[in-house]
């Protein structure tokens, strides 16, 4: 991934700004709070899966945040390696591949009503699944808006970028979930659900002139 590079004669203040002055004041205020927030929250997503990897019994859950954990501290660097010199990074951004099919299973199963852990030997995989869940949901959310905050050209597309692979982890995260029956999804009647698929209709577009 290619981003873009800064301008050599950035004007500031009327006087011409040299590389180095640049590396230094290309970062508006509100976008140096919301960067700390995202690397904090980068930092805290990986400490929190170090304990859940103590805690998981299922080899597969266990690949899976390993994985993910190995992902997000290369992420980690390159955001931090882009905040610092708001240059492009050594490593690009990658792309995140998950190992789980796209498969969900649909339907509601009864089950024990949950409830909180009274101790930390009541942990299961059910629970430290969705803590994972919650971690990768957050990131997303967080780094979109950061993303419509950013000045700096280098660091907003990183993090513009780092965006669908948190979307990518958590839908991966969702379907170990779903295919353990831990994350169940109901369905609406099938007359209900076609009345809402077919609530709605396209419409040509002002201006178009294709034929």
């Amino acid at each position: 991934m290619q981003y873009p590079n800064q301008d050599p004669n950035h004007q500031m203040n009327g006087a011409q700004m040299t590389p180095n002055m640049m590396q230094n004041t290309n970062h508006g205020g509100h976008e140096l709070f919301d960067a700390h927030e995202v690397i904090a929250s980068l930092i805290s997503m990986l400490d929190q899966y170090q304990m859940y990897d103590q805690h998981i019994q299922d080899q597969e859950l266990k690949d899976i945040l390993q994985r993910q954990s190995s992902f997000v501290t290369q992420l980690y660097n390159t955001i931090v390696q882009s905040f610092q010199s708001g240059q492009d990074p050594a490593q690009p951004t990658q792309q995140y591949k998950m190992t789980q099919n796209n498969d969900t299973v649909y339907g509601l199963k009864p089950g024990q009503p949950k409830k909180p852990n009274q101790s930390v030997s009541d942990l299961s995989d059910q629970g430290l699944s969705a803590y994972m869940l919650g971690q990768t949901k957050n990131l997303a959310t967080l780094l979109s808006m950061t993303a419509l905050e950013m000045t700096n050209p280098v660091l907003r597309r990183v993090i513009a970028d780092s965006v669908p692979n948190f979307i990518e982890m958590s839908y991966e995260t969702f379907l170990y979930q779903n295919k353990h029956g831990y994350y169940q999804v109901p369905q609406l009647q099938p007359q209900d659900m076609n009345q809402m698929l077919q609530s709605y209709t396209t419409v040509q577009a002002q201006g178009n002139t294709a034929h």
